[in-house]
């Protein structure tokens, strides 16, 4: 497994109508890193975005998808989701308030 640090840990933030609705309950959801685990992703959390402390984090793993041009056949990138529950006494993280 690869050395890991914990701002290479989070790629980007999820923008869907469903992780917006989700927001209100202090749930926010991102784009990992495909080999950091759970432990990782709380850490990488707590530390870029201050005043967050998280609840648990579920993660899931999306594979590549197949694509086709003409007779060559490829395969995207496979990806990690990360769905994070932060407490209740926490704060908001600022990249989502302005959305």
């Amino acid at each position: 497994m690869a050395d890991i640090k914990y701002y290479d840990v989070i790629l980007k933030p999820v923008i869907t109508e469903k992780s917006m609705a989700g927001m209100g309950d202090k749930n926010y959801t991102f784009l990992v890193h495909p080999e950091a685990n759970k432990t990782q992703i709380k850490e990488a959390v707590e530390k870029m975005f201050e005043g967050a402390k998280v609840e648990r984090v579920n993660t899931m793993n999306i594979p590549g998808k197949k694509k086709r041009r003409g007779a060559v056949v490829g395969k995207t990138a496979k990806t990690k989701k990360a769905m994070v529950k932060l407490t209740k006494d926490s704060k908001d993280i600022e990249i989502f308030t302005g959305l």
